[in-house]
């Protein structure tokens, strides 16, 4: 029987650019924010796992000695923009087999760096085929956007409403990478990715670092000082990869998205109607148009009446992305995965000041990451499930 996992403290930079910051730097000072919060000895820490993708070799270890901390079982973990959602998943499963009672998970990027050694675009790098050939993210979520205009009688306002959405959320967030919101006149007559996608229709390279310290029950009872926050545990925790047979797949109806959240609500006992805030991979404005059915939000079709009826708002039924998201509050690859879990106990903790969800008892993140332009299509979604 598996254990309940707690969410004991924790930490995270400033998301943006951190060019004079490595990845070390970045990556301990979140650890060091965690730690802090949850006002535990460093030493009490048995396990580490940090999410990255382009870090220097050895990140968890690198960035551990950077806080006194060694001599613990570490691992690096990378599974492209679910790196951070996977250390988190990896972490939890530990505790709850009874494998440990207390660890950090982290994820960090500084992708100032690596476009120093790459040079900037859209993180093609060499040995990219499909990206020499264009065969790049905003050309595959081109298709997703083409698909909801066609299948789903998405208007270009309808596409546009996520990023709108999300800058207004991160004018109040601190931790975010914009504070300016936009209009959709902004959005349109930005530049031109892949028609119809322009450049504030995406989210921004980002550096930043991510962490939190999990624990089990009986760690939580005797250690825990903040005894004004509820008791915030994961509920439910899945790492869904696609198969072959998803080469093919449409771009709205994504698989391993879609059986990650119907397992992920399982595991926690939980329908998708009972969840009241979600942080979710929002890339491209038009992705989350697409994940509030995929996620279970609403219905198969009714993504867009979801987002016209004002559900994914603060103050709806189901706000997304309250934070700002990918598109505003900035993407460091391996940090959003432990960031987006961050942000939803922020919210049942009742800690995200002018971006708070009244009442929010359960909350959902997630992530998807993946090579979505080649013949195979190899996909993961992480998706975690946090109640009070």
């Amino acid at each position: 029987m598996m254990r309940e996992v707690y969410v004991l403290g924790i930490g995270q930079t400033i998301f943006g650019k951190h060019a004079k910051m490595t990845c070390d730097d970045l990556g301990a000072y979140a650890v060091n924010m965690a730690l802090k919060d949850a006002e535990i000895n460093p030493k009490d820490i048995e396990t580490a796992y940090c999410g990255s993708l382009y870090s220097p070799l050895n990140p968890a270890q690198s960035v551990m000695l950077r806080v006194g901390i060694c001599k613990i079982p570490m691992y690096h973990v990378e599974n492209a923009c679910s790196s951070g959602s996977s250390a988190v998943h990896l972490l939890f499963e530990r505790i709850a087999l009874g494998a440990c009672e207390v660890g950090i998970a982290f994820g960090v990027e500084s992708l100032s760096a690596f476009n120093k050694k790459y040079g900037k675009g859209l993180l093609a790098v060499e040995g990219d085929m499909n990206g020499k050939m264009g065969l790049t993210m905003p050309a595959f979520f081109s298709m997703l956007y083409q698909r909801l205009m066609s299948q789903r009688g998405a208007t270009l306002e309808d596409l546009c409403y996520p990023t709108i959405k999300n800058h207004k959320n991160s004018v109040n967030n601190p931790l975010s990478q914009y504070h300016k919101e936009l209009t959709f006149e902004e959005v349109m007559a930005s530049p031109t990715v892949v028609d119809p996608i322009t450049v504030l229709q995406c989210c921004p390279q980002s550096d930043g670092g991510a962490a939190i310290v999990l624990c089990s029950a009986e760690y939580y009872k005797n250690h825990n000082k903040k005894t004004h926050r509820p008791p915030v545990r994961i509920a439910g925790s899945v790492i869904s990869c696609s198969s072959p047979e998803e080469a093919g797949s449409e771009p709205i109806e994504l698989p391993c998205l879609i059986d990650g959240a119907k397992k992920a609500c399982e595991m926690a006992g939980i329908g998708p109607e009972d969840i009241r805030v979600v942080e979710l991979h929002d890339a491209f404005s038009g992705e989350e148009l697409a994940a509030y059915e995929m996620l279970g939000l609403c219905k198969k079709g009714e993504g867009v009446a979801f987002a016209r009826s004002g559900a994914a708002d603060i103050g709806g039924r189901c706000p997304v992305n309250p934070s700002g998201g990918l598109l505003s509050m900035g993407h460091p690859l391996g940090a959003s995965g432990v960031r987006v879990v961050n942000d939803v106990t922020r919210q049942l903790w009742g800690e995200a000041g002018a971006t708070q969800v009244q009442n929010a008892k359960t909350g959902m993140a997630e992530m998807l990451g993946g090579v979505l332009t080649g013949l195979e299509n190899p996909l993961v979604a992480g998706i975690q499930i946090l109640s009070r």
